[in-house]
């Protein structure tokens, strides 16, 4: 299995993860953010993702305001730059958002640290599934993508998973 917490592993990927590595050099995004222990996340890293998905960027940050100060500095002259202050799983939350030419990216702090955030967990459980049930599965998980289920719902619609998708893959065992 790749190791999710460096993005060496997208050079040998498919072309969509390939040029998801040249952008995140181009704009030196994980050498800025080094500070903030940052991980790709999301379905480009477990090649499950639709034309439209974005690179999900988590960050350990413990000063809101400076991680948000940083961010400003870094990304504001980046085409749709916005940024929010918010809650996300009881906890304060700092998401960024921009566009480059190829991708729409969005980086998220929380104060814990990556590896515990539910986005790298959600990321984790889902590529062990995608593992072990193999092509005709990670094809149904894209369909049901393109019909409009976000990734969690399409893997809980296929696993007879019920109850809130979110908190009900966190859960499961492989």
């Amino acid at each position: 299995m790749n190791d999710f917490t460096k993005i060496e592993y997208l050079k040998s990927g498919n072309q969509r993860q390939q040029q998801a590595y040249r952008t995140l050099k181009k704009l030196s995004v994980f050498e800025k953010l080094s500070n903030y222990n940052p991980i790709l996340t999301g379905t480009i890293p477990i090649d499950i993702d639709l034309p439209e998905s974005d690179l999900d960027i988590i960050c350990e940050c413990e000063n809101y305001t400076k991680f948000s100060m940083l961010l400003t500095e870094l990304f504001a002259p980046e085409k749709d730059f916005k940024i929010a202050l918010s809650i996300s799983n009881g906890l304060k939350s700092i998401t960024a958002q921009f566009r480059t030419e190829s991708f729409e990216i969005e980086i998220f702090g929380q104060n814990i640290p990556t590896v515990e955030q539910n986005a790298y967990k959600h990321m984790i459980i889902e590529q062990k599934i995608l593992n072990k049930m193999g092509a005709k599965f990670k094809a149904d998980i894209r369909k049901l993508k393109k019909d409009g289920l976000k990734t969690e719902q399409a893997f809980a619609k296929l696993l007879g998973i019920t109850g809130n998708p979110y908190k009900e893959l966190l859960k499961f065992e492989i």
